[in-house]
């Protein structure tokens, strides 16, 4: 079921990356170097694979990649924003292209019980409101043994720009990540078992802060959070925001850290988790733990 403060939420998401997919590949280096590390994730187990959805593709930056991992592989893509599948779309031959845009929420996917080997998700889980109905939508394309792979920021990300905010108001300006730990718990509440995480942090530096917060809007990641201040920053707030993140600054340059989240989880067979006993078992169990 959709809740209406979740459709506010991703039609804001929606907006901002739509508003953002013509600059995006322009400025996101940063998520292309961690695209590129979760994809080492493949180098740590054996599958076969034949059909991927990339959930929360963007401008299809994985896609060639994941090809070249798995021959005859065939790659669909998935964004809220058709803006971004557009761009993917541009990329390729209009001629031999095999892939497929498919623009859907990630709590509500378009496709049958077991349609996927691989559900692939780079950089998106920190945008959903309720990883609960995502991992579940996730469980239910993946066939039994299939592998759910991902990356996502966690609450340190920009924790540099979080507190030069709190000296200046008590509202909400930088968005609240998920931690790791809740991450693994909401996997394993939707049936996705064996999860392996793993976190590292990677530090931007910028000339300013302008800089970065210029970075920010180019790529979507505008604050979205619920009590976020939504009238524009005065010229004396922003003046001591900028006061503020200069005690941060290192070497002459303005730190941004990001915590990223890497993980994977496999599909299994719950038949196979269930121990199943005649009730004249349980009993003679009993009666040997009474003993004790």
């Amino acid at each position: 079921m959709l809740h209406n403060s979740d459709s506010i939420h991703e039609r804001g998401i929606k907006h901002a990356f739509d508003a953002a997919a013509n600059t995006y590949d322009k400025v996101a280096v940063l998520q292309q170097e961690i695209n590129n590390r979760l994809l080492e994730c493949f180098d740590l187990f054996s599958i076969e694979c034949e059909r991927v959805l990339d959930l929360g593709s963007g401008t299809g930056y994985a896609n060639d990649k994941i090809k070249k991992r798995f021959r005859r592989v065939k790659v669909i893509e998935t964004d809220l924003s058709y803006s971004m599948l557009c761009q993917s779309k541009n990329k390729q031959s209009k001629l031999f292209s095999s892939q497929q845009q498919v623009c859907s929420s990630a709590r509500q996917l378009p496709f049958k019980e077991n349609s996927f080997d691989v559900v692939y998700s780079n950089l998106m889980l920190q945008w959903c409101a309720n990883l609960d109905e995502v991992f579940l939508e996730i469980n239910r394309v993946l066939r039994t043994g299939g592998v759910f792979v991902f990356s996502s920021f966690g609450p340190d990300t920009l924790k540099e720009l979080r507190q030069a905010w709190q000296a200046v108001d008590s509202d909400i300006h930088v968005n609240t990540f998920i931690d790791m730990h809740d991450v693994g718990d909401a996997l394993i509440r939707n049936a996705l078992g064996e999860p392996v995480l793993s976190v590292e942090h990677m530090q931007i530096r910028y000339e300013n802060i302008r800089a970065l917060m210029k970075e920010l809007k180019q790529i979507g990641a505008q604050n979205k959070n619920e009590g976020r201040r939504k009238t524009l920053t005065g010229k004396n707030r922003f003046k001591k925001l900028k006061s503020n993140y200069e005690s941060f600054r290192i070497d002459g340059m303005l730190p941004a850290t990001y915590e990223i989240v890497y993980g994977h989880a496999w599909k299994i067979d719950s038949a196979k988790n269930v121990q199943s006993f005649s009730l004249e078992e349980m009993r003679q169990k009993l009666k040997r733990h009474n003993r004790k």
